[in-house]
Formats: C-alpha cells, structure tokens, sequence
C-alpha cells in the first residue's frame, strides 16, 4: 500500500495514532478501545447510521439513531415495522426516499439474507438504496475490508493534503484514487472514521485548525496556504422558487383530514396536508368544497433543488366526511404534529399559532 506520494503506510499510522486518542464518541461507533479487545461493530447499526447521515450532520441524526435503534433493535425488527411508523419516525430526517429504500433494504437482507448483511462491497451494491459510498463505509467499518471511503469530509481532506485545484464534481476520480492509495489493509475501518473524524473536527470547510492536525507536516496546501479554499467547486445554479396551497381541515371534535403522498417522488409515503403541485402558478385544489379561510403568512421550506412557498388555508372539517382513498381521518389524541415531514409541520405551526 503506497500513496501517490510514497509515504502513505507512515500517513496511515499516524493518522490511526491520532484516532485512538481522539475518536468521537458516536452511539453507532465500537471506539478503537474497544476493538482492541475483540468488540466488533454491528453491521446493522452502521448501515442505519451510514444512511441517516446521507446529507445530515451527525447532530441531527444522534437522537434518530437512538429512537430507531430502540424501536427496532435489529434489521429484522425493522423489517417488521409498519411502513407508517417507520415515515413517522424518520420525519425531520429529509430525503424521503432514504426511508423507503431503508426498509426495502431491511426486508431484502431479514427475508432473503437471513438476516445478515453481505460482509463486501461488491455484495453490498446489490442491496436496495446502498450505493457506492455507504457500501464501502458498511463493508470498511463493519467487515474490515480495505476499500475507499469517499464521503465530503474525505474529499476535502485529500484535496488540501495533495492541494488539488480541480472542482468537484469532476474531481472526484482524483481524490477516490488518493484515498484508495491511503487506505491501509491493517484496521481499515477505524483507518476510514479516523479520516472522516479528521474532516468532520480539524480539517474544516472554514478555518481549518492545521496547527494540531496529525498531517500538518504532509499537506501540500497548507505549505502552499491554499488549504482554507479547497476543495474547488463547482458555481451552483440558483435555486428556483415554486409555489403551493396546502389545506388543513379539522372537525369540531379536533380530527384532522390527512393526505398520504405517493411512494414515488418528493415527501413520497409520507402523511402531510392535502395541498396543489408545487409550480410557479398552482391551481387551487381543495380536498372538499367549504369555505376555505386564508392564513396570514406563508411557509417557505428549501429542498435540495429549489425553494418552496405555501400558502396556507384551514375550513372545518364537517362529520361524516368520507376520505378518499388516499386520505386519512386521524383523531387529535392520534395526531402527533412531529411525524409531519419538516415542511408540513410548518404549516400546521402557522395554523396554531394564528
């Protein structure tokens, strides 16, 4: 194992040296005292939590994880779960489609697998919702095996380390590459969080602390004084806005009209407020004629690809309406606000505190 620059076995002890001083305490991570003394880590955990923190921080996903991992304690309790609590229980996570793949995947792995994870990369591909990055960081953490962890920690450490100028996207190749060079065949998994603890706490996007890093001596640009903007990226293209009516209709006894979106697309499987399609004019589309009140305000949520405004309208919800097919009448003893996707939730905050 040799880097680009032939020094990768020392870079690699160093950087393990450091680790097993300074790991973070995660509640899906065995720290490296403890693999020392045979406790290995539970592939089950360390897929859920690769796949929670998709595009989350670790602040967010920590109380996520603890909630599902005492619900479900094991792939095939998950496997089990009801569709519905698991959407509930993921709203505020974002990225929907992340939970539907999580229990495709559960149900592939307790049915056909026999409840165990593929212990390789390769395998691990073949898995619903698990692409290249969280098989690696499953097959890495979980079963040792020495493949490449490329998540943007990682890519921001190997692009200051060899100051690389290209922009990602398109630099990616490059630095999948330098990492596979570091990646040592002894303790690759801890190898793998010590250099995703090394972005995530010392290597910073802003302000990196070089002083203390366990690299300082080997980092290209922080010799060249570039490390502060790398890694290049890319301009983004503004987002665009879209606009939006939800409607929220509660009886006088205080249960509410809920709509279940479809399984496919934006918020898909989840339970929200009826509402129009998000464009730049959407057409008014009431879940039953009433008369239907304006709040003052609007909701604004961004999403990935652009922003979003919803007006808000509440009418009373009469007895004896019948719900359509995809629509639920929940009792308000049954009504949890916190199991709306984010943006919902901030209509339903706009209507009670009008």
């Amino acid at each position: 194992m040799r880097d680009l620059n032939g020094c990768s076995g020392s870079l690699s002890d160093e950087l393990l040296e450091w680790y097993d001083r300074h790991a973070r305490d995660l509640p899906w991570r065995v720290s490296p005292a403890a693999r020392k003394v045979g406790e290995r880590p539970d592939p089950y955990r360390v897929w859920l939590s690769e796949v929670m923190l998709q595009q989350t921080t670790v602040a967010a996903v920590r109380d996520y994880f603890l909630r599902f991992t005492t619900r479900w304690p094991s792939v095939a309790d998950l496997a089990a779960a009801a569709d519905a609590d698991v959407m509930a229980e993921w709203a505020g996570l974002g990225y929907y489609a992340r939970a539907r793949n999580l229990l495709k995947c559960a149900r592939v792995v307790a049915d056909d697998l026999g409840g165990q994870f593929p212990d390789n990369h390769d395998a691990l591909l073949k898995l619903p919702g698990i692409g290249p990055y969280t098989a690696a960081a499953i097959a890495s953490i979980a079963f040792d095996e020495p493949v490449a962890v490329l998540d943007g920690n990682v890519e921001r450490v190997m692009a200051r380390l060899h100051d690389i100028h290209d922009p990602l996207p398109g630099a990616k190749p490059l630095l999948r590459d330098h990492a596979a060079a570091l990646t040592p065949d002894e303790r690759p998994g801890d190898y793998a969080q010590a250099v995703m603890d090394l972005g995530a706490t010392i290597c910073t996007p802003r302000k990196p602390a070089c002083g203390i890093c366990p690299w300082r001596t080997h980092c290209a640009a922080r010799k060249a004084g570039t490390a502060p903007d790398l890694p290049k990226k890319m301009p983004k293209k503004p987002k665009p806005t879209r606009h939006g009516i939800v409607y929220l209709a509660r009886s006088a006894t205080g249960t509410w009209l809920l709509e279940r979106r479809p399984d496919k697309g934006l918020l898909g499987g989840t339970l929200g407020w009826p509402g129009t399609d998000w464009s730049e004019a959407p057409t008014p589309n009431p879940p039953f004629t009433a008369d239907w009140q304006e709040l003052d305000g609007e909701v604004r949520h961004t999403f990935t690809h652009f922003h979003l405004v919803l007006r808000v309208q509440s009418a009373r919800l009469q007895a004896g309406f019948n719900p359509a097919p995809n629509q639920e009448l929940v009792p308000e003893e049954a009504f949890r606000a916190t199991d709306l996707p984010t943006v919902m939730r901030k209509a339903y905050e706009l209507y009670a505190n009008r």
